[in-house]
C-alpha cells in the first residue's frame, strides 16, 4: 500500500481510487454522453497528477492511472443506460468514500476532497462551450460540488 493510505484495506483503497472514474462519467455523461473527449481528458488529468499535485497524491495517482481505462469501461457496462438512473447509482457509489476518508490522516484526507472535487471540475471543462472546450453545461455543473461526499 503507498504512504499515506496504508490503514485501509485493498477494497477501501480501491473504493477511493475507482471514485476518480466514476466522477469522470457522473460529470461527462451528466448531458447524456460521455464522450472520447471527456474520457480522454479525465485520463490525462489523472496522468498529470502523478507529479503536478500534492505529494501525499502522487502515488495515489499513479494507482489510478494503472488501470482508469478498465475501470471506467467496466463501470459504463455496469451502469444503467439512461442518464437519472446512471447518476443516482454513482452518486451512492460515490458516497462510500464518506464511510473510508475519515480512516486517513487529515491531511492526507483534505488534500484527496479537494483532488476530487478539482477533477469534476477539470472533467466538466472537457468538451461543451467554444469549441467543445472550457464550458460547463448546466447538467454537469449540478454534480461538481460533489455534494455525495461530505467535505473535508
Amino acid at each position: 500500500m503507498i504512504e499515506g493510505f496504508k490503514q485501509l484495506n485493498e477494497e477501501q483503497f480501491k473504493t477511493l481510487t475507482d471514485t476518480i472514474a466514476r466522477i469522470a462519467i457522473l460529470i461527462g455523461g451528466a448531458d447524456g454522453r460521455f464522450d472520447k473527449e471527456e474520457k480522454d481528458w479525465a485520463e490525462k488529468i489523472t496522468k498529470i497528477r502523478t507529479y503536478a499535485n500534492e505529494d501525499t497524491l502522487h502515488g495515489f495517482y499513479t494507482m489510478v492511472g494503472r488501470d482508469f481505462d478498465a475501470v471506467i469501461e467496466k463501470e459504463l457496462a455496469e451502469l444503467p443506460g439512461l442518464v437519472e438512473d446512471r447518476s443516482n447509482v454513482l452518486i451512492e457509489k460515490l458516497a462510500e468514500v464518506n464511510a473510508i476518508l475519515p480512516l486517513l490522516d487529515h491531511s492526507v484526507r483534505k488534500a484527496l476532497y479537494k483532488s476530487y472535487v478539482s477533477f469534476a471540475k477539470h472533467v466538466a471543462k472537457a468538451s461543451g462551450g467554444f469549441f467543445d472546450f472550457w464550458s460547463i453545461s448546466l447538467a454537469e455543473e449540478k454534480w461538481l460540488d460533489l455534494e455525495m461526499i461530505n467535505p473535508v
